[in-house]
């Protein structure tokens, strides 16, 4: 009897700890093997292409493009390509992010090891799977009303502790106008001061340092 082929598994992560931790695990699953890893979003690219793999595990930080850009990339290349984000980034708006760009999966660091190869298994027959607790973190926000281009110019900028008046010359407004923007922004994001809109905007993964 002829033995199933295994899913073969692109790693894409910048620490070399994870990589290892990863292929170990994978090599260790009857049904998978690692095809490769790579360190980059450019070198990702490049192995993808040399190595066409069935999965690619993406991490969002990498050290010359996000994990978003890699995903497009990829799904420019190959519109098939099937992506599971795995990263320690668990915000709802990172989670959609890379569901837009073209994920079929996303996997938090740190979720138990069943979780991952499941999910790998999952997509790998052609479905899209979130475990429970990353579900749960989408639809928690589902009903949000999205923070706007130019209020999300206005929330980096706050939290690059700018005042009104250094935020309205940086991006040629009206103070009045950075004011209001201020106002929405708070009330959006369900909180009562600047501080506690930039903390939950970085949780939630709707800005980055």
């Amino acid at each position: 009897m002829k033995q199933a082929r295994k899913i073969r598994i692109l790693c894409v992560d910048d620490h070399p700890v994870v990589r290892d931790g990863l292929e170990a695990i994978i090599n260790l699953q009857p049904d998978m093997t690692s095809a490769g890893t790579a360190a980059t979003g450019s070198e990702a690219l490049e192995r993808f292409l040399e190595l066409r793999p069935d999965i690619t595990l993406v991490d969002l930080q990498l050290p010359d493009m996000s994990g978003f850009d890699l995903i497009k990339k990829i799904k420019d290349k190959s519109p098939n390509g099937r992506i599971i984000v795995l990263s320690s980034h668990e915000g709802d708006v990172d989670i959609q992010r890379a569901l837009e760009a073209g994920a079929q999966g996303y996997v938090v660091k740190g979720i138990v090891r069943e979780e991952l190869l499941e999910t790998i298994r999952s997509v790998h027959a052609g479905k899209r799977r979130l475990p429970a607790v990353v579900a749960q973190k989408l639809a928690e926000h589902m009903a949000d009303e999205p923070i706007s281009p130019r209020e999300l110019d206005v929330l980096s900028l706050m939290a690059a502790v700018k005042r009104n008046k250094e935020i309205a010359d940086e991006l040629s407004i009206a103070e009045d106008t950075v004011k209001m923007h201020v106002r929405n922004i708070l009330s959006k994001l369900q909180v009562n001061d600047r501080t506690e809109a930039v903390t939950i905007a970085l949780r939630r993964g709707i800005i980055h340092l």
